[in-house]
This record gives C-alpha cells, sequence and structure tokens, in this order.
C-alpha cells in the first residue's frame, strides 16, 4: 500500500513504497531531508457502506443513479439564434412600412419565441448543485411555462382596458402601466417557480427576461404599446352646444334674423 508523503519545505506531494515507513530520505523534488509517516499515522478515507442488494462477492447490484445536466447542444443554439433573428427582422420591417401589426400577429410571435427564452432562462439559472430537468420532462415543463408566459400579455391588454375603459392599448397612461408589469411580473415569477423548481428571485428574473425581450421586439415592431409621453390618453368631450357654459365661443348670430339693436338705437 503505497504511502502519500508531503515535504514540508516545497509541499511537493508524491508517493513512495510502505516499506519506506517511518524513514527518512531527500526529498525527490528539493532534496531536503524529509521523514516517511508511519502506516499507523495513514489517514484512510472508507466509503460509506450502501444499503443496496449485494451480489455473493459483497458488491452492490444496483448501480448509482448518474446526474444529468442540462446541456445545450448546437442545433438548440442555431435554432434559438435563426428564430430570434427572423422575428427581429419581422419586426424590423414592420416599424420600416409604418402598418402597427395586428394583434394575432403579436399573439403567434410571444408564443413563438417563448420557448427558446424559457430553456435559455431556465440553462443560466438553474443552481449547478441541484439535478436540473432533463430530456421530455424538461421540454413539456419549457412548452407548459413559455405558453404561460404568452398568456400573460392578455393581462395587459384587456384588464387595464376594462379598468380604466380605455379602447386601445395606445391610450395606456403611466398609471396603467405601473399597475399593470408589477402583476405581470409577479405572475411570471410565480409560473417559472411552479413550472421550472426555480427560486422566487430566479423566477423573477427568468420572467424579466422574456419580458423585456418581448416588449421590445414590440415596440420596434411599431405596435402601440402606451400613449405617447406626454400625450393625451383620452379625447376630449365634444362641445355640446356653441356658446355654453364651460367653452370659448363666442354665440353665433342668426343672420336671418333682423338686429334689434339698430332699430332701437335708430
Amino acid at each position: 500500500m503505497p504511502i502519500n508523503v508531503t515535504c514540508p519545505s516545497c509541499l511537493k506531494r508524491f508517493s513512495v513504497s510502505d516499506k519506506f515507513a517511518g524513514k527518512t530520505g531527500p526529498c525527490p523534488n528539493c532534496q531536503k531531508t524529509i521523514k516517511v509517516p508511519e502506516l499507523s499515522e495513514q489517514v484512510v478515507i472508507h466509503a460509506p457502506e450502501s444499503d443496496s442488494p449485494k451480489d455473493a462477492s459483497g458488491k452492490a447490484i444496483l448501480s448509482p443513479i448518474r446526474r444529468e445536466e442540462v446541456n445545450v447542444s448546437l442545433p438548440i443554439i442555431i435554432g434559438s439564434c435563426v428564430a430570434a433573428l427572423c422575428i427581429f427582422v419581422l419586426a424590423l420591417g414592420l416599424r420600416i412600412t409604418g402598418n402597427p401589426p395586428q394583434v394575432a400577429l403579436l399573439t403567434l410571435g410571444a408564443i413563438i419565441i417563448a420557448p427558446p427564452l424559457v430553456f435559455l432562462g431556465y440553462w443560466f439559472l438553474h443552481d449547478d448543485e441541484l439535478e436540473g430537468f432533463a430530456g421530455q420532462q424538461l421540454l413539456l415543463r419549457v412548452v407548459i411555462c413559455g405558453i404561460s408566459f404568452a398568456l400573460i400579455w392578455a393581462l395587459y391588454v384587456f384588464v387595464p382596458a376594462f379598468v380604466f375603459e380605455y379602447e386601445s392599448t395606445a391610450e395606456y397612461s403611466a398609471l396603467a402601466l405601473g399597475l399593470s408589469i408589477p402583476v405581470m411580473l409577479v405572475l411570471g415569477a410565480a409560473i417559472a417557480v411552479a413550472a421550472l423548481e426555480l427560486e422566487a428571485v430566479q423566477g423573477l428574473m427568468h420572467y424579466s427576461l422574456y419580458f423585456i425581450v418581448t416588449f421590445a421586439l414590440a415596440w420596434l415592431s411599431g405596435a402601440p404599446l402606451a400613449a405617447p409621453l406626454g400625450g393625451e390618453t383620452k379625447p376630449r368631450p365634444a362641445v355640446s352646444s356653441p356658446g355654453g357654459e364651460g367653452t370659448d365661443q363666442a354665440p353665433v348670430r342668426d343672420e336671418t334674423k333682423p338686429d334689434i339693436s339698430k332699430k332701437v338705437l335708430q
């Protein structure tokens, strides 16, 4: 059984035969005299006993479960980059043409880009010390999480319009954004935590990545996400009658009627 020796001078580690136990000799690295430890001074680390079934020779029958890492293969990276590039070019093309995208097109884009962003976000944020999801289980959770992320945009479209009685997202004020976006972030983080078993902060960062990318792409495409800064969020009420109260217009005189004031002066 070899004896592990560490030189106290140069800290060089090497092994010697057990027949040199307790003897002194020169270090093969620095040539200084060192003493080989006795056999009784060796620290032996024994493997923990396993309760799994064993064969006649005492070896365990069941092999240990190997941990599977979440790996990003080259096809997944290329596919994600191509999908992101296509959506970016499409959004830029819509911006150049000046035609705001339809709601159906925005919904389709939010669904298509969701799985790659969810997968990449999970690959970056999941704890390496814990065993992550892999294979079909990971694919199923990514699809469910991605569709849920896309559906959260429905809250942005319909809830402020219902609460503040807006006709479209182009009228959304800063108050509507301040109330709807935090709700979206909290709900998205909860979905990420439940679907991918992330921590709360990791779940918030995971959904924030999707929200920022999709919001930027929607803005790039020319989608009316909110009212312009400093602009009116609602049209002003029309004037009910000319010359009425609360208006600056002068009363309009009917030319068909005679001017009574001239007759009085005469």
